[in-house]
């Protein structure tokens, strides 16, 4: 019983982070695991568990929503299911070893690039004398790499989908926040139903279920909060999710 309260609040409090900056994912695993689920298996039942609160969050962001660039919602959207189908089914028939050693380094790289990525881009809209805009092509691209990362591990997807947004476009991170958290849920979502089709999610259903139940709370009223946070403060806390989050993976590498 005591396992599941603490897994509960745990599932509260990714649900929450996923909506207001990321990072549900590197609450929610280490729980997982600390519960006797293996790795791999943690890893698809914490997606399958925070799908939930990931959609929870982008219904209360349903009138919030931005296009991301001139690249259309649907087309976004798709292209996030279908990288999304790819990188999980890579998780379900190749080894992580490798791809884990290199998510601190992209999760840097995504802190750095969220932290001086729109100065980096004004200075380098100003030195070439227009502003930095990629193509609908470009977006698709770069969106369906994210996407199949997502579907793959899925820790900081949502980073480092701010990250390319931002250098890429310009656009603001608080204002981004409820269309990355649609794309996220996109994410979850293809990935979730080849988990439970195709993995050993089913054998743990007590885990799943407690963090499940708790990210449903946490996402939404996550999205509540968020929504009445001055933009500052917002790429404040999207920001030190991701500074605190690479510091804690560098330390367990």
């Amino acid at each position: 019983m005591l396992e599941f309260i603490a897994l509960l609040l745990v599932g509260v409090a990714a649900g929450a982070l996923n909506a207001v900056g990321g990072g549900g994912t590197f609450v929610a695993l280490p729980a997982l695991v600390a519960a006797g689920l293996p790795p791999v298996t943690a890893n698809a039942s914490s997606t399958v568990a925070l799908l939930p609160g990931a959609l929870a969050s982008a219904w209360a962001y349903r009138n919030e929503l931005v296009q991301v660039g001139t690249t259309s919602r649907t087309a976004l959207t798709t292209t996030s299911l279908v990288g999304s189908a790819l990188g999980a089914g890579l998780l379900l028939v190749l080894p992580s070893e490798s791809f884990r050693v290199a998510v601190p380094w992209l999760l840097a790289f995504a802190t750095v690039v969220l932290a001086f990525g729109r100065t980096a881009s004004r200075l380098l809209s100003t030195a070439i004398g227009h502003p930095i805009d990629l193509s609908t092509r470009s977006v698709l691209i770069g969106q369906f790499v994210l996407a199949a990362y997502g579907g793959y591990f899925g820790g900081a997807v949502g980073i480092l989908m701010l990250a390319f947004w931002s250098v890429g476009l310009g656009l603001d991170p608080a204002k981004g926040n409820p269309t990355r958290v649609a794309q996220l849920a996109a994410i979850y979502a293809t990935a979730a139903a080849l988990f439970l089709v195709a993995s050993d999610v089913w054998s743990y259903p007590g885990p799943v279920i407690a963090v499940l139940i708790g990210a449903i709370g946490g996402g939404f009223a996550g999205a509540r909060i968020a929504r009445r946070l001055p933009a500052r403060a917002l790429r404040g806390i999207v920001l030190t999710t991701a500074t605190t989050m690479t510091a804690l993976y560098f330390l367990r590498s």
